[in-house]
């Protein structure tokens, strides 16, 4: 979900895309927000690993 917001992020800036660009930092926001969930062993989504 990070690399995707990142992507969306560069593509929005590139052909100024104000929607890409939202997109993009919200996806990256939620992502790193599970990420450092699922760093510190909180289970995200009801489960502790995801396979």
């Amino acid at each position: 979900m990070v690399v995707l917001g990142v992507v969306l992020l560069i593509l929005g800036y590139i052909f100024a895309i104000p929607l890409l660009w939202t997109i993009g930092i919200v996806l990256l926001v939620i992502g790193a927000i599970l990420w450092i969930l699922g760093s510190v062993g909180r289970p995200v989504g009801g489960r502790r690993y995801w396979y």
